[in-house]
């Protein structure tokens, strides 16, 4: 039996990118064999196929760090023929063949097993994005910061973790403001839960004082390097900044200042090697916190043929919400 993937290989000129029938025999080693129904565009699957930052490090590979079907066969006595299942991050996409296909073979402790009222669509809809919003909201609650310590940042707030992270919280109750270079899509960003959004260049630019008035009691960031450092330097004292993106850039040029003179948290968020009890504590929340409208309305639905253009354009700034790719469309 064959089944479609998307295949990157590797080249002189760098990377090709197609798609291609595969059989059972081309799945890497693995305890359960999972028939995928959908998968994800991340930014990370952006990276991956166009190359920019050698995240795939086993050629040829199917790329996609998410995925989320119905298990068909295992060996390992937690997952039985039938259970409903997403995985996102360890090595899927970068080592191990990933989600971009219509089967997968993976160790059966990068599985999740969904709660009963979340289906694969709605988990590939959450998917990595979704994950680390989640983990990022435990974050801020693991230090303190309730709806009533104070309004919570959102940077990159039209993005998959900005958009689930903007729902997230105001379905708990908290004051949260949306930092977007689309300002244009406001109305997307109020009717997700936020109550004021300002202009992402407010907060990326060289900062010029290395502590400014506090704004936020949190924050979520994905963006990094100056804007976090603006972040940081914005927040309360006793905040917390949970950060987990580089999208700005890897460095951090800022002082200590916001951490020895209000106490600010800076918590970093992984959601690619996260340990088996945080997923299944994250997939228990989500199913309670996040609304399920909500999260549909941030949904775009693109075939398997289309994943690897639109991983392409995920750079440009235009996507909004969350991409789902219907791996058998």
């Amino acid at each position: 039996m064959t089944f479609k993937a998307v295949l990157v290989r590797k080249t002189d000129a760098g990377q090709s990118t197609e798609l291609v029938k595969l059989t059972d025999a081309d799945l890497p080693e693995g305890d359960v064999t999972v028939a995928i129904d959908y998968s994800t565009v991340n930014y990370k699957d952006g990276i991956a196929i166009t190359g920019r930052g050698n995240i795939i490090q086993k050629f040829p590979l199917v790329p996609g760090i998410d995925l989320a079907g119905t298990v068909e066969a295992s060996s390992d006595p937690a997952f039985q023929v039938g259970d409903k299942v997403v995985v996102h991050g360890w090595g899927l996409g970068v080592t191990h063949h990933g989600g971009f296909a219509q089967r997968a073979r993976v160790p059966g402790k990068w599985l999740t097993r969904l709660p009963s009222t979340i289906s694969t669509r709605q988990a590939a809809a959450i998917g990595t994005a979704g994950f680390t919003a989640m983990l990022s909201v435990l974050a801020l609650e693991h230090n303190g910061i309730t709806p009533d310590s104070g309004d919570v940042l959102v940077t990159g707030a039209n993005g998959g973790v900005g958009s689930v992270s903007i729902a997230l919280l105001s379905k708990l109750g908290y004051r949260v403001v949306a930092s977007t270079g689309r300002p244009n899509e406001a109305e997307y960003l109020r009717a997700l839960g936020a109550a004021e959004i300002i202009d992402r260049n407010t907060l990326s630019q060289p900062s010029q004082r290395p502590i400014l008035p506090p704004r936020w009691a949190g924050a979520i960031d994905s963006v990094g390097s100056h804007t976090l450092v603006n972040v940081l330097a914005q927040t309360q004292y006793g905040g917390t900044v949970a950060s987990f993106g580089l999208a700005q850039g890897i460095d951090l040029p800022g002082t200590v200042l916001p951490f020895i003179l209000r106490g600010v948290t800076l918590a970093g968020v992984d959601s690619v090697n996260a340990p088996s009890a945080k997923r299944i504590e994250s997939y228990k929340r989500l199913a309670i916190d996040l609304d399920a409208a909500k999260l549909e309305s941030m949904v775009t639905v693109v075939g398997l043929a289309e994943a690897a253009d639109v991983a392409r354009s995920i750079f440009g700034g235009t996507i909004r919400g969350r991409v789902i790719v219907d791996v058998n469309a």
